[in-house]
């Protein structure tokens, strides 16, 4: 191992794709395919939201440009969401639109403070194990959402998908100069269309919009009712939108090979829900989905693709509606399969590397993929899998913590060895021979660390039993941080001070 770090990959600017003309068209195509995908996905979140399919897609083009330049993520995409739809559903069945718009609003509002506050660094406490099981849970969610497209379905949507896959699987072994997907969607549409295969198609999924998205305040009343009522629906949206869009960005980071600001993005996220809210948007955060499109499936790299796919998501909904609407669901089926198919982590439940891999580590990751695909809520499944991280990891340096006693020219000697913190403390007082012990006992600490105040309460109880025997205790080798903490404390945790 080298103590040197990697430098990052560097990808190109905004200013150099500008300049380049293959550079500016792989972002162009890449832009146009995220946009065709992305249409359907919205209109499928306007029904779980429970409104008009026009706010989906108007939250979709908003976010996507808004993000272009207010994200800290390049080639990141960010649109109406399920994460989101499934949060904000309720507010919209019991209270109307405006109360919606007002929460995605309050939501933004409150990712921006967040931003502020610093939550992007929270990202480090997220463990590898949480973040692989996120990834594969995501890679999961994304197949299954395409099975009710496959399920009691004219029999020519099979062969179209299989066409699909098998253009988006062998293309890219020809010529990578234009994306497969954007082959798969115009040939196979072609194909429907010149040979009247009747099949569903995007029209099916919900009406487009016929006009732009006009600026417009939410009609509620500003007052406390009104905030009792969406404050907690916005604040439950501001948390799963950050913990989503934080994680797919630190997914393409490492795809990509290079860095990006948590801090901006978490700002963006919180802006760009703002004008979605004010532009009659349902709201979003980043799409694993679609962003896995632009980068991985498309090549995408600068902000440049992410501004396009919104300017030509609007484009083609408002001006070539009647075009994108016969677009069979079979082709855009056919690109969410091979997209989950390359988010999954197959390395991660390889036989060699699962027997490699800790037991716990295991345990981790099938929690989060478990959880995750069950309630179908990002953060329910990565709060659980952190939490079963940080119970594991305590056990699992408890167990580390031993004390080796001798005894020498009548007096005691306890060596302490392991860091010392809640789980490896509280059994502490039973570690002493207080019976058996001369006079004089001696804790040697040089080889441990006490970090909270339960090992200094147990520390206390073990002198406290000593004392009540006659027992000289003397707690040596601290350093100057255990030495500082324990001063501070010892005596003063049993409620008698």
């Amino acid at each position: 191992m080298t103590d040197v770090p990697a430098r990052p990959r560097p990808e190109p600017t905004v200013f150099q794709a500008l300049r380049s003309p293959r550079l500016l068209t792989r972002e162009a195509l890449a832009g146009l395919v995220v946009a065709i995908a992305l249409i359907p996905e919205a209109i499928a979140f306007s029904i779980i939201a429970g409104v008009d399919p026009r706010l989906g897609l108007f939250s979709s083009f908003v976010m996507a440009v808004a993000i272009a330049f207010l994200g800290g993520r390049p080639a990141m995409i960010s649109a109406a969401t399920g994460a989101i739809a499934l949060v904000i559903a309720p507010v919209a069945r019991d209270h109307g639109v405006d109360y919606l718009l007002a929460t995605v609003i309050l939501g933004g509002i409150l990712q921006v403070v967040l931003g502020l506050l610093g939550v992007a660094r929270l990202m480090r406490f997220i463990p590898r194990s949480v973040m692989v099981g996120f990834v594969n849970a995501l890679a999961i969610l994304i197949f299954v959402a395409q099975v009710p497209q496959l399920i009691g379905v004219p029999w020519m949507v099979y062969p179209l998908t299989a066409a699909g896959l098998a253009i988006m699987y062998l293309l890219p072994r020809v010529t990578r100069a234009v994306p497969a997907p954007l082959v798969a969607i115009v040939l196979l549409t072609g194909a429907a269309v010149v040979f009247g295969i009747s099949v569903p198609t995007v029209g099916d999924q919900g009406a487009l919009p016929e006009s732009l998205p006009a600026l417009l305040l939410p009609n509620v009343p500003l007052t406390g009712e009104t905030l009792a009522i969406i404050f907690p629906f916005a604040a439950a949206m501001a948390i799963v939108g950050l913990l989503e869009s934080l994680m797919t960005a630190a997914l393409v980071d490492d795809i990509t090979d290079t860095p990006s600001s948590k801090k901006r993005e978490s700002l963006g996220q919180g802006a760009a829900n703002v004008l979605s809210g004010l532009f009659g948007g349902m709201g979003g955060c980043a799409m694993i989905g679609q962003t896995m499109i632009n980068v991985r499936a498309s090549g995408a790299r600068t902000r440049i693709s992410t501004f396009l796919a919104g300017v030509f998501l609007l484009v083609l909904v408002l001006v070539f509606g009647e075009v994108v609407a016969i677009i069979p669901m079979a082709v855009l089926v056919a690109v969410m399969i091979v997209v989950s198919v390359a988010t999954f982590d197959w390395h991660s439940i390889r036989p060699a590397t699962l027997r490699r891999m800790p037991v716990s580590e295991t345990i981790v990751m099938v929690a989060t993929v478990a959880v995750t695909v069950w309630t179908h809520n990002l953060a329910i499944g990565v709060g659980v899998g952190v939490l079963a991280a940080a119970v594991l990891f305590a056990r699992r340096v408890a167990s580390l913590t031993v004390v080796h006693r001798e005894v020498e020219g009548g007096v005691a000697r306890y060596r302490v060895e392991g860091e010392l913190f809640f789980a490896s403390s509280n059994d502490l007082t039973t570690k002493f021979a207080y019976h058996r012990d001369p006079s004089r006992v001696e804790i040697d600490l040089s080889a441990s660390h006490v970090w909270d105040a339960s090992t200094v309460a147990a520390l206390d109880a073990v002198q406290t039993r000593y004392a009540r025997l006659g027992t000289a205790v003397e707690i040596t080798g601290m350093n100057d941080a255990t030495s500082r903490f324990h001063e501070r404390l010892s005596g003063r945790l049993d409620g008698g001070h």
